[in-house]
Order: C-alpha cells, then structure tokens, then sequence
C-alpha cells in the first residue's frame, strides 16, 4: 500500500509539473524553435521545436528547461556540451530530451539541481548527468505502432528517486547508475517496432529491461515489465549493489 501511495504522489507529481509551462519568456530567458543553443546564462530555456547544444559550449541555466510537447533537445545527447540548471527540467508528452553525453571522452560535469520530470516522452537519453532532486518519467514511448525509439539510462548520478514507469518502445534499460533513494522501474515494454518488416505486434524485445550494475542507497523495485527486468551477463551486466530491498522482477537482481 505503501508504495502505491509513493507511486501515486510521483506521478501526480510528474503530471502537474511537467505539464505547464510559462506562457511568455521573461527577460533573459531563451525560447528555441530550431538550431542549437549556445553558451550563456540563461533564466530559462523554453524549446519549441528541434534544438541543439553547441559542441563544447558551456550553459548554465538558473531557472527550468522545459522542453515542450512534440518538441527535442539534443536528440541522442548528441552534443558535448556542458548544461547546468539550477531549476528542475520538465519534458513533455512525445518530447525527446538529451542531457549528459555518451562520449566516455568529453567532459561529464552536466548538472540539474531541482528534479527531471517528463510525462510521457517519446524517449530521454540520459548519461553521466549529476541530478541533485529526482528522476521521473511517466508513460511515454511510441508503442508498437509509432516512432521507434530506446531509452537508456546510463551512468548518472541520482540523489533523489529514479523512477521509470509505463514506458513502452524499443530497448530500455538503467545502467551503472548511482541513486540516492529508491529505484522503481514499472509497467515498462520493450516491443520490436521497425525491426522486422513489417513489425511482430506485441512481440518484445529479449535483450531490454536491463537493470544491471547500479548502486541504490534505497530499494530496488521492478513490477510488471516485459521482458521481466535482468542483469544480461552478456552486456557485460554485474548485479545491483541495494542499501534497501530487492523486491519483484528485481528481487534476484
């Protein structure tokens, strides 16, 4: 009962926040409908469209980044570039979101002091990525049908909350991370959509779900997934290292 109470309150949470947006930029903030973004400070960041980071640059903002419905920023965390926001990041249905980056090489000092919260996005690519607040994702994906996309999650640094709920796509998995609080991972679904010609309806994807290797000052939750969550020694996955318990699909992990 309990952790449907939390559940519940994260997911208003995620829907309330992650669902407004201010309705004019103030002084010094910055709305971006295409083009990338480059280094400055910031009040906020607002993106409409399809948007960027400059390589390398270095941007600091002191409020939110919102990035709105249907809108993407750093698609795949393409971009090198070092963001710091002081505010929370909201992302909102069928957005995508890039923050940190997958180049082992590049500097890994990206920061967000309040929350990331997306309603249903159609994917985050989050890596190396410092979030002070919690990391929340409801709903989302482009399911069997829509647009195929993953969902990884890797080698970020958590203090709050990391919770991934009812996402439904291609590959999803939450890597090497180091969370603070509680790690849930829920009603996800990994389905071959553009794989195969033409796509397998409900046909799932056995490599995904990969919970692996992460370090959880809390418990660590899997419920109804498919594929049910695993460590895939074969990727190179080690079991979770859990303060808390281990409960559901991850009580073996």
């Amino acid at each position: 009962m309990k952790l449907r109470l939390l559940l519940g309150l994260l997911v208003l949470l995620a829907l309330v926040t992650a669902g407004s947006s201010a309705l004019a930029s103030p002084p010094g903030s910055l709305t971006c409908t295409s083009g990338a973004i480059g280094s400055g400070t910031y009040k906020g960041i607002t993106v409409t469209g399809n948007c960027g980071f400059v390589p390398g640059a270095v941007i600091t903002v002191n409020g939110n980044l919102v990035v709105d419905d249907g809108a993407a920023l750093n698609d795949h965390a393409a971009s090198t570039a070092t963001v710091n926001v002081a505010g929370n990041v909201l992302v909102g249905k069928g957005a995508v979101l890039g923050l940190g980056t997958y180049n082992p090489f590049a500097p890994h000092n990206s920061s967000v002091s309040g929350n990331v919260i997306a309603n249903q996005p159609l994917s985050l690519y989050i890596s190396f990525l410092i979030v002070h607040g919690n990391l929340i994702s409801h709903g989302g994906g482009g399911g069997v049908t829509g647009e195929f996309r993953n969902f990884p999650t890797k080698d970020n640094t958590i203090d709050g909350n990391l919770i991934i709920d009812g996402w439904t796509g291609g590959w999803i998995g939450v890597i090497r991370d180091h969370v603070g609080g509680n790690l849930i991972f829920d009603r996800n679904t990994s389905v071959i959509n553009g794989l195969v010609a033409p796509p397998v309806p409900g046909q799932v994807d056995p490599d995904s779900s990969e919970i692996m290797t992460n370090v959880v000052g809390g418990n660590l939750i899997c419920q109804r997934n498919t594929p049910a969550a695993q460590v895939n020694p074969d990727d190179g996955g080690q079991p979770n290292v859990v303060g808390g318990h281990k409960i559901g699909q991850c009580a073996g992990l």
